[in-house]
């Protein structure tokens, strides 16, 4: 276990620059993304008038996840997240290949997130459907996050706090607005879908749960922050809390206020629509491009991390393991990591390419969840860490239902992930000097 760094860097030589807010804003923006904007349509066609509960449902579920990534990130100050935790509970062969998962799990997420943006814009600029519009849109927003990030931490977490407001605040207008147009017995009184069999439930427990995803990046980048041992628990803490309430109230002023929900592809701007006329949903529109553009932000910050602490521990080219030495950010990381996500932006949909990062990120829930039961066992509660309420008992429960979601994926895409696994095997196998 790392002790707390005396000086503005970290052993890593990164830069501490990042404060208690500025974390608590990246931990907003690596969750609200493009789930609150496009899932809810999804959510109604599988659940009907049960979608609310469904995603109050989905938040109680992910907060146990949340509460055992808090628990894990008080033992740390150092890059790492997920990895760090396996490695340190279950050896380095564990941890290489959650850190390994991850990072392909925030190329997936980087890709979706820029086919939500393109699908987003798509309702007043027409050409984004098209194939040279959603390309100018893909790559565009990437390459643009990326030269950002390459930056410096500072400019990425001040462009991610800009971003949450202008996220928020559409959506806090569209809430203002829509709660009195709610047609309670349009939100709870439709049909009841048919019975689901378990892998339609576990597929919409799936996207569901992309909606929330995203908070296991916060503590990535722990190198990158003040204090992360205090500071890394009460981002998640919070920002679980207050996106579960915003994603359940949204969900119900649109089923409340758009009859024909199931069908839209653009549900929370036609909603606005309904009530608000076209200027509500054109700020809806701008509302969910800075959205997702906020979530993008967020994992090209944090997901590259994951690649960089791989290749400094020996697991891929020596190069991506260099920090600038005037920017101090892992700028050959940041960059790979944008080539390949625009490579598979461009080749996959929004829902897929989601459901695959899904997939991918439940192998970071299950062993974050088993490293808590193994660290708290070996470390107990040392001064300075964060004490998990109910002990024991959160990290088992979480360990089951992620087990359960994992198992409902659809076969292809446990065969890719088994794939994948089996191409970080070989990275782990031949691994190259550190030194």
């Amino acid at each position: 276990m790392s002790t707390p760094a005396p000086g503005p860097h970290s052993p890593q030589g990164l830069l501490r620059a990042v404060g208690r807010w500025q974390i608590l804003g990246l931990s907003i923006n690596s969750v609200v993304g493009s789930g609150v904007y496009l899932l809810p349509a999804a959510a109604f066609a599988l659940l009907g008038p049960w979608s609310v509960w469904g995603v109050l449902l989905a938040g109680v579920t992910v907060s146990l996840l949340v509460l055992c990534y808090a628990k894990a990130g008080s033992y740390f100050d150092v890059q790492g997240g997920s990895a760090l935790y396996a490695r340190e509970a279950f050896g380095p062969f564990a941890g290489f290949q959650v850190g390994w998962m991850i990072w392909l799990t925030r190329i997936a997420t980087a890709a979706s997130l820029a086919n939500g943006l393109a699908a987003a814009v798509g309702r007043f600029w027409p050409l984004a459907n098209e194939t040279g519009g959603r390309i100018a849109v893909v790559a565009g927003s990437l390459l643009l996050l990326a030269g950002i990030n390459i930056a410096g931490v500072r400019w990425a977490a001040n462009v991610s706090m800009a971003l949450v407001f202008g996220k928020l605040v559409p959506l806090l207008l569209f809430l203002g607005i829509g709660v009195f147009h709610v047609d309670w017995q349009l939100a709870f009184g439709g049909e009841v879908p048919a019975a689901l069999d378990w892998r339609q439930t576990g597929q919409a427990a799936l996207l569901l749960l992309f909606a929330y995803a995203g908070f296991e990046n916060l503590s990535v980048a722990a190198g990158e922050y003040r204090n992360p041992r205090r500071n890394v628990p009460f981002a998640l803490v919070a920002m679980i809390a207050l996106v579960t309430a915003l994603y359940a109230a949204v969900q119900l002023v649109a089923q409340g206020t758009l009859s024909a929900l199931a069908e839209s592809a653009t549900p929370v701007a036609d909603a606005a629509a309904m009530f608000g006329g076209e200027p509500l949903a054109w700020l809806m529109t701008i509302g969910a491009a800075l959205s997702i553009l906020g979530t993008s932000n967020a994992t090209m910050l944090l997901g590259p991390r994951f690649l960089h602490t791989l290749a400094s521990d020996g697991y891929g080219p020596r190069v991506l393991a260099r920090v600038h030495p005037r920017l101090h950010t892992p700028a050959v990381a940041i960059a790979f990591q944008c080539a390949l996500a625009l490579a598979l932006a461009l080749s996959g949909s929004f829902v897929q390419l989601a459901l695959l990062s899904m997939v991918t990120r439940l192998l970071a829930y299950i062993s974050t969840a088993a490293s808590v039961l193994v660290l708290r066992r070996r470390l107990g509660d040392p001064p300075g860490s964060w004490r998990l309420p109910g002990g024991p008992l959160v990290p088992v429960a979480a360990l089951v239902l992620s087990l359960a979601m994992l198992l409902s994926a659809s076969a292809a895409h446990l065969l890719a992930v088994a794939l994948a696994m089996a191409v970080g095997s070989v990275f782990y196998r031949f691994p190259r000097p550190t030194r």
